[in-house]
């Protein structure tokens, strides 16, 4: 059950709330319109994480928009994705909010302390690849993970990625960025004793086809443990090792 909900069933058994404040807090409108958005209200308290914003093909007014409502519905912090230098300069008017440009990246309410059960590596094989690694590693720290950054430790100098065995096997989750063929996540995953997940990237030369060489290389990996997000998808990468870094036992 998400922990969300624990706490507040607990908050009720315990008398810190009443049964009456409770029923209220999850009567709360699912969503709001805003006509060009629906903002999921109710994703922290199913998934454990809040509605992220996609920042790619907004207009700066519809993220500003999304993130007022966000924020006069209580929501403290806020994570935006592919966002451009323009929809930051527009929104940064009114609101605090940081900005990572190579990731594109935006972040209103900071980043909180880590709450995971481990530490979370994010790899590239190149510092080509470190505008996608970065979008993982923010997106992770933003969700409440520790992040070890691990840059330029591609197959081409191995002995660039072996010196750093002690990170690697006691990670929880590692998040191995690669773009040209891909080989980073193979590499790793025959090392590693943690779920690792594996994010192409659309940099190499012209028979790479935008990634899809590296994509291709990732899925086919023969190493146990690897999983694949889409080419150049660090967000989703970033995310799905925060769930798993907080998996919790279920009894």
């Amino acid at each position: 059950m998400n922990s969300d909900i624990r706490k507040l069933l607990n908050n009720v058994k315990s008398g810190v709330i009443s049964i009456d404040d409770a029923v209220l807090e999850l009567k709360k409108a699912p969503y709001e319109e805003l006509g060009y958005a629906k903002i999921d209200m109710h994703r922290h308290i199913r998934q454990g994480f809040a509605e992220v914003i996609y920042g790619a093909s907004k207009t700066p007014e519809q993220i500003e928009g999304i993130v007022q409502k966000m924020l006069s519905s209580g929501q403290q912090r806020i994570l935006i994705t592919r966002m451009s230098s323009e929809a930051y300069d527009y929104v940064s008017r009114t609101v605090d909010i940081s900005y990572d440009k190579d990731a594109k990246t935006g972040i209103i309410g900071g980043i909180p302390s880590p709450d995971g059960i481990g530490r979370i590596i994010v790899a590239t094989g190149g510092t080509s690849d470190i505008p996608v690694a970065e979008e993982a590693a923010l997106t992770a720290e933003f969700l409440g993970n520790e992040v070890v950054r691990l840059y330029d430790v591609g197959v081409s100098g191995l002995h660039r990625l072996l010196s750093h065995m002690d990170e690697i096997m006691n990670a929880s989750v590692i998040v191995a960025v690669a773009g040209m063929e891909g080989a980073l996540a193979s590499v790793i995953g025959g090392l590693a004793d943690c779920p690792v997940i594996a994010v192409p990237t659309s940099v190499g030369y012209g028979a790479s086809y935008e990634g899809i060489s590296a994509l291709l290389s990732m899925l086919n990996s023969c190493a146990s443990g690897v999983t694949v997000v889409n080419i150049d998808n660090g967000f989703g990468a970033g995310y799905s090792a925060a769930m798993i870094n907080h998996m919790e036992v279920r009894s």
